[in-house]
Parts: C-alpha cells; structure tokens; sequence
C-alpha cells in the first residue's frame, strides 16, 4: 500500500496539553511541519510535546512565543513517530492558536 500524506488541523482552546496526532498502528509518520498563528491580542508562548508510547515518556520538543497577528513553523525540524506515539500543543492562552501539522504515514512492512 501507498504512503499517505495527512493533514491535522488544530484550534488550541484551553491552555492544557492538547493531543493533535496519534501514530496509527502499523506506521511510522514524519511530521514535516507544524505551522501555527497567533489569532490573539497579546503574545503567546506556543510548545510542543512528543509523548513516546514505547517509553511512556513525554518531552517538550519545540517551544516559540508568536506576537498577536503572526504566524510562524513551530518545529525546527522533522519529528518521526513511531506507531502509538502523539504528537502535542500547549499555548499560554487558551483561543489564541490554531493551525496545521503536515504529516507523512509511512506503512511498516508487515502492514496490510
């Protein structure tokens, strides 16, 4: 089968973590890239989290603070998700950021 190429879209309304992406079973993805705006007021601190499923850890990946009316790529690079692995948001200011992550599924080999 095909890899597949995915959006996921997000609008961050709380300032708790919030889960964007989960690595489906059977697949590694490559997060490409993970643009966020600033639809807010004021400026607001933006950070990433990737929770590792095969470690049971999480751990902050990216972290930048978008002026009011910006917008800007989040990651510095590409991250690589392992099947059961979530990729994470968490903004200062709850309604203030949304976006899109760009993401390439890749099928395991032993995948149907």
């Amino acid at each position: 089968m095909a890899n597949i190429y995915k959006n996921a879209q997000f609008n961050l309304t709380t300032t708790a973590i919030t889960d964007i992406y989960t690595c489906p079973t059977g697949r590694t993805a490559l997060m490409k890239n993970v643009h966020v705006a600033n639809y807010g007021a004021g400026n607001v601190v933006v950070k990433g989290h990737l929770y590792d499923n095969s470690a049971t850890t999480g751990y902050q990946v990216d972290q930048h603070t978008l002026g009011a009316g910006n917008s800007q790529d989040l990651s510095d690079g590409i991250l690589v998700l392992e099947s059961g692995d979530i990729f994470r948001l968490e903004a200062g200011s709850a309604n203030a950021i949304s976006g899109s992550c760009s993401i390439l599924e890749i099928f395991d080999e032993k995948s149907p």
